[in-house]
């Protein structure tokens, strides 16, 4: 049966944990891309309006789920480091993921045990659906398509028409074009409520 303590499970699941385990996912990408002399990188967290934005870190109003990463270039572009950058967000979630199953197996973590088992089953998660080559809801292929025809081709194959990652200056200005056109509807929907 369903209770109170499930319902304060589900939350922290959803508004921490997942949100948590997306972050470390996006730091995958960040990560490996600093091996490869990364220019100009961006972690997005959420959609929408900005809050705020720190150092490579701009973070919105709506952070759940949704974010990604963004760069400019790289000083040693060649297909390994992209297949590596792809495969940074599946490598860092598996690693945490077996680090805290194995303090978990072994006693060392016993304290907020459901936590951590929740943790550890999101991080899983992102690496199956990260890893498994497949197509999205959107069309778009998943980092594991992305490997596989990387290596199968020598390229990135899809019907995307976009850099191999977005680039941070693009990502910068569709949202200020999308912050624009926010603004202009809503200044249209006050005016017209003042009438």
């Amino acid at each position: 049966m369903f209770g109170i303590s499930d319902l304060i499970s589900l939350v922290i699941s959803a508004f921490i944990i997942l949100p948590a385990v997306v972050f470390i996912r996006e730091m995958g990408y960040v990560i490996v891309s600093w091996l490869f002399g990364v220019i100009k990188p961006r972690v997005t967290i959420g959609s929408g309006r900005r809050v705020f934005k720190f150092g490579m870190f701009d973070i919105r109003s709506c952070y759940h789920f949704y974010s990604w990463f963004s760069y400019d270039k790289l000083k040693h572009e060649n297909k390994f480091a992209y297949i590596s950058i792809y495969s940074g967000p599946i490598l860092i979630n598996l690693i945490i993921g077996l680090t805290i199953n194995f303090l978990i197996a072994n006693g060392v973590i016993e304290e907020y045990k459901t936590f951590w088992d929740r943790f550890v089953f999101y991080a899983f998660y992102y690496v199956l659906f990260d890893a498994v080559p497949m197509t999205t809801f959107n069309g778009k292929p998943n980092n594991g398509m992305i490997i596989y025809k990387m290596i199968r081709y020598g390229k990135r194959i899809d019907s995307s028409k976009e850099h191999i990652l977005p680039s941070t200056s693009e990502v910068e200005k569709e949202y200020q074009e999308y912050m624009k056109e926010i603004d202009e509807n809503e200044k249209k929907v006050n005016k017209e409520n003042h009438y």
